[in-house]
């Protein structure tokens, strides 16, 4: 049996205070989660050339959950606690189901670089909604800085070139993004929570494991009724968004977030939709704003306020 066993594993609760102001190895950690996220856009554009919607977040969490039961059989790690259960559906239905599939489906009408829209307010959402749930309270200074670094990421977005598509009108893909964003922030602050009472890996793992049934119904009717045109690029997409993004990622991003708390860890995530713009132009071809370098300066400037702020 595993030493990992939630019910024996103490709660770092009180090792690293939350609103620590020095670098940490959680800031490090949760800063590798948000490089990971990064190029979930531009992977499932990839993965779209291959598949479809269904087909591809059906499979995509196929592959991640075959990861996740590998790790958890070889470590012999025991069934989560009856308390632990709720919690694991609600990160399953917020970042295993709910987000991949929102944000596929916008991916259909929507550019990368438009989708990163979510991203840019993600952070936000998840810091309040995370302060509701454990009671975290962030100071004055952390929340100004917060939505400082929200401001700035929307209005160079909304702003940029490449994101004129809609003529200013919400469309039917804004309406999948602004749905995510409220899923995955549930699912993030959840996870948070659980990341401090059993390891992180254990708290994806588990979300896609209790999801596994539901993901290879999904890849059965999804194949059986959308068309497959395998490329290079398609493979590549499916296995990083499994690989990478749903997996690794949100490792080593809920353990980051058990060490430092979710309101620090989630505005890392402020950068994100800038390095996916980065991705955009570098795996896609689309455009990017001039405005880029002056907008992530100022990111940095808000993400450095809300990590040293106690």
């Amino acid at each position: 049996m595993t030493a990992h066993n939630s019910a024996t594993r103490p709660t770092t609760i009180a090792v690293t205070s939350p609103f620590s102001g020095s670098l940490s190895r959680g800031t490090i950690l949760a800063s590798l989660g948000v490089l990971a996220f990064s190029l979930t856009f531009p992977a499932t554009a990839w993965g779209l050339r291959s598949f479809g919607p269904w087909s591809l977040v059906s499979l995509r969490s196929v592959l991640a959950a075959l990861i996740a039961a590998g790790f958890l059989i070889a470590l012999r790690v025991p069934l989560p606690r009856r308390e632990h259960r709720l919690g694991l559906a609600v990160v399953a239905a917020g970042v295993v189901v709910g987000f991949p599939m929102l944000t596929t489906l916008a991916l259909q009408t929507s550019t990368t670089s438009h989708a990163a829209v979510v991203v840019g307010l993600l952070p936000l959402t998840t810091a309040a909604l995370s302060a509701l749930r454990t009671g975290a309270r962030p100071s004055r200074t952390f929340w100004i800085a917060a939505v400082a670094g929200a401001v700035v990421v929307l209005a160079f977005v909304a702003c940029d070139s490449t994101l004129g598509q809609s003529g200013g009108a919400l469309s039917l893909g804004d309406g999948y993004l602004f749905a995510a964003l409220l899923v995955c922030a549930a699912g993030y602050t959840e996870g948070g929570r659980l990341a401090r009472l059993m390891p992180g890996w254990q708290v994806i793992g588990w979300a896609l494991v209790l999801c596994l049934p539901l993901s290879l119904a999904g890849s059965a009717l999804g194949l059986a009724y959308e068309p497959v045109h395998l490329t290079g690029q398609g493979l590549a997409g499916l296995i990083w968004a499994a690989a990478g993004s749903t997996f690794l990622g949100l490792y080593v991003w809920y353990r980051g977030m058990a060490e430092i708390g979710a309101p620090r860890a989630s505005q890392l995530q402020l950068a994100q939709p800038l390095l996916t713009l980065v991705w955009s132009v570098a795996l896609l071809g689309e455009h990017l704003s001039p405005a880029a370098p002056a907008a992530a300066c100022a990111v940095l400037v808000c993400i450095a306020v809300t990590q040293r702020v106690k």
